[in-house]
Order: C-alpha cells, then structure tokens, then sequence
C-alpha cells in the first residue's frame, strides 16, 4: 500500500476536482502559469508548498481549514477542474445535470482533501524530485514525472498529466501513482456507487460524510477485487 505522503502529495497537486467557487477565489494567479511549461508548474508548487509549510507545521496540525486553504491557493490555479471531474463521473457525466456535476466536483474534492491534507504535513522540500523533461512537448498533452521521496528514502513513482486548456495554458487532470491513474481509479469506485444507488445518492453521501463516505468507497473497491 502507498505511503499517505505519496498520496497526499500526489492529491496536492492533483485534486480531482474542486469547487467552481474556490476557482474564482485563487482565480488571479492563474494567468501566470500560461507562460509557465508543466514541469516548471510542478517545480513551482512543490517550492510554494515547501515555503507555505516550513515553520508553521504544528499550527497548521490543529488548524485543518487552513492547511486545506494552503492547497487551495497554490494549487488550484493550475488543475482542469471540469475536465477532471467530467472524466471521474466517466460516462455518469452525460447522464448528469449541470447542478449534479457542480454539486458532485464540489462534495468529491472536499473529501478528497480533507482525507489526506494531514499527510502533507510531513512534506518537505526535496521531498518531490521533478525529473528532467525528455521528448518533444505535445502541443495538446504531456506527462512530467516526478519521484517522492519517502522517510525511509525509499521512493515512489507520481507522475502528472497535463492538456493545455483553450486559453493556452497547461493544467494538471490526473496524477498516476506508481503507474495507477487517480481518475480511473476513482472513476471506476464512482461508477460502482451510482449504479449501486444513483447519482443523488452518491453526491450526498460525499457532502454529509465527507471523507469518511470516500474511505467506505475505497474500502468497498477493495472488498470487491479493485485497486
């Protein structure tokens, strides 16, 4: 099983979706990334997270909106929001309204994050070494490839997908751990839950229980022979 610094680090800078809100909220920022190639967004999130942490560790261990906060900020400026929640709801996407998918980016994001932030408490800087980009730049898709490096020194492979977004700039929609893709895997737990009880049941589950509604998710994939 992979550590929770390498899943929480992989969902820091990757969360599969997030409210349209909290876009608006970090909204500013995001004009700079279009300059920016992926792996220097990467490298730019893992030095913003390592200079948000250092020194405020135990502060932010008893003050959990804020270090949910911190992710918001650094990190949702550069993450395609609806075309990771679209691919998470997979082909349930099409079926859905447009207040489902809001309702369901925001619930499933929110658990998402909650669960793991208290991982990133334990990242440092050096922890993610970004590997030096090899081939040619896609003008549309691309994958930078990151090692996490974990306490015991032993390190796990997180790699990130990125599409360049119609205003032209590059934005991360999946993180794939140790050749697992977070969208897929969670794509298929997500299926298995509305074919089991329906959509609405599904996205209110998410928003009145949280991560524990995502960790019975899990629990159930597992129970049932998946990832």
């Amino acid at each position: 099983m992979l550590r929770h610094l390498a899943i929480a680090t992989a969902v820091a800078f990757g969360s599969l979706a997030a409210s349209p809100l909290l876009a608006q909220d970090v909204a500013a920022p995001a004009s700079a990334a279009a300059a920016q190639a992926p792996v220097q967004i990467v490298q730019s999130i893992a030095d913003q997270l390592a200079t948000a942490l250092d020194g405020h560790r135990q502060e932010l261990q008893n003050n959990q909106d804020k270090l949910v906060s911190i992710i918001d900020k650094i990190l949702l400026p550069h993450f395609d929001i609806d075309y990771a929640s679209i691919l998470v709801l997979g082909m349930h996407a099409r079926e859905a309204t447009p207040e489902q998918r809001e309702r369901f980016a925001k619930a499933f994001y929110e658990s998402i994050t909650h669960r793991y932030a208290q991982g990133l408490l334990n990242y440092t800087r050096g922890s993610v070494k970004v590997l030096p980009f090899s081939g040619d730049l896609n003008d549309q898709r691309t994958v930078v490839r990151t090692q996490v490096v974990l306490s015991d020194n032993k390190t796990v492979a997180v790699d990130y997908a990125f599409r360049k977004t119609r205003d032209g700039q590059w934005k991360a929609y999946d993180v794939i751990i140790e050749g697992i893709s977070y969208v897929t895997n969670y794509r298929n737990q997500v299926d298995a839950e509305i074919r089991k009880g329906g959509i609405d049941k599904l996205i209110t589950s998410l928003e009145t229980q949280g991560d524990a509604a995502l960790k019975s998710m899990e629990q159930g994939a597992k129970a049932g022979g998946g990832q």
